[in-house]
């Protein structure tokens, strides 16, 4: 049976991400002054004018019109006649501490305050530490996903749709094509064959130039250094469809083009829409807010599933409640791939990982400033993050790899 499964990737300039990551470098900013601040920091850009809103409790202080400006130049957008540029934006902020009632249950989880063992069904490793000290910082539902499509272990439509827009911005910053500015965006779509991705199908790129690049010189050039220096030759086929700034002109872009709001590019920042979403944005949140870290724990745990060969395909669930440190719910999908039952898997990560959130934040080391990096091109399938290791899968491929249940 053939399918096509289509996966997108914005440029660090497109508007939405230009929020991100200004959001996240004001994170990185307290946390380096503060470890223990509380941020939920959102971001907001049109046409001039940067808006910088949110919930903050910290003993650090930012300079919020300076990071902007510096974010904002470091992005590219530093020439007027773009209509959006770091010098002549305007930054405007509302800020205020968080709300004390959801610091309630995040500085004093509920299993702390009673002294009880919530949802004692799912087994906690460690559990003599004092891993119940910090409650989740607001209720809902995060996925993991990882398999092996490719060396990262991440689904190919959004692993190939990053690698184009991380090589335009390459080639942009280097001077190789002069004329391409910092807003972009690109789409795979992978043809599989019984599941397996056998050709690249369509791929699209559109994105900002100057005015006087003549079109056909841009679609070239496109093709030949950005196209095909990021997507395996043997992919590519005379079938594959191209589609290169199809509207014919992109010159007005970035915020002066369309408004832009952190979170709003969470497809892209996971799995490229290859596996649900729970619906929670990563940018501008500190690490007690599961949104985010109990997503990268999510990852962790399904790559090194992955990685030790239980499954070829893994996907796990995990759900929350507000000021609840342990997990309502956990499970576990290998899509008929795994070594053992789904619901064995899922004991087994419910036993092994421990996803309660300052057990997350130790594991990973999450109250420093590593955010603002991991806000473009993708949260996942990048080197250089720790729930990217597969430390744990030589452990796992021993305790239970063979085994039949």
């Amino acid at each position: 049976m053939k399918r096509l499964i289509t996966s997108e990737s914005v440029t660090e300039g497109h508007p939405d991400k230009v929020c991100d990551k200004i959001s996240d470098t004001i994170l990185d900013e307290l946390l380096r002054q503060d470890p223990l601040s509380r941020v939920a920091c959102e971001t907001c850009v049109t046409t001039g004018l940067v808006w910088v809103m949110g919930e903050i409790t910290t003993k650090g202080y930012a300079d919020i019109d300076t990071i902007v400006r510096r974010v904002v130049r470091e992005i590219g957008y530093t020439e007027s006649g773009l209509g959006f540029d770091c010098q002549s934006c305007s930054v405007m902020t509302a800020i205020h501490n968080q709300s004390p009632d959801i610091a309630l249950g995040v500085d004093d989880s509920l299993e702390r305050k009673t002294k009880s063992i919530h949802n004692s069904s799912l087994l906690i490793p460690n559990s003599s530490l004092n891993y119940d000290q910090i409650g989740a910082g607001d209720q809902g539902m995060m996925y993991g996903y990882a398999c092996r499509e490719t060396d990262a272990l991440m689904p190919m439509p959004i692993f190939l749709a990053h690698k184009l827009t991380m090589r335009l911005a390459e080639a942009r910053k280097s001077g190789e094509l002069a004329y391409l500015k910092p807003d972009g965006k690109s789409q795979v779509t992978v043809e599989y064959e019984d599941g397996v991705p056998r050709r690249v199908d369509a791929v699209v790129v559109s994105t900002q130039h100057s005015a006087h690049v003549p079109m056909e010189q841009l679609r070239q050039e496109i093709k030949e250094r950005v196209i095909a220096a990021a997507i395996d030759p043997g992919l590519l086929d005379s079938n594959t469809k191209y589609f290169i700034n199809p509207t014919g002109r992109f010159v007005v872009g970035g915020p002066a083009g369309d408004s832009g709001v952190t979170g709003r590019k969470i497809i892209a920042d996971t799995y490229g829409g290859y596996c649900p979403h729970g619906g929670g944005a990563f940018s501008g949140k500190d690490p007690t807010k599961v949104d985010r870290s109990a997503a990268y724990m999510a990852r962790y745990v399904c790559k090194n599933v992955v990685a030790a060969a239980l499954a070829d395909r893994c996907e796990l669930q995990v759900s929350y409640a507000i000021g609840v440190a342990r997990p309502v719910s956990m499970y576990v999908d290998t899509f008929g791939t795994g070594k053992l039952s789904d619901e064995k898997l899922t004991e087994i990560v419910a036993r092994e990982f421990d996803f309660r959130p300052r057990a997350i934040i130790e594991k990973f080391d999450l109250l420093r400033p590593i955010y603002a990096a991991a806000s473009v091109y993708g949260h996942f399938g990048r080197p250089g993050f720790p729930w990217e290791e597969t430390d744990k899968a030589e452990e796992l491929r021993n305790k239970y790899g063979g085994k039949s249940f």
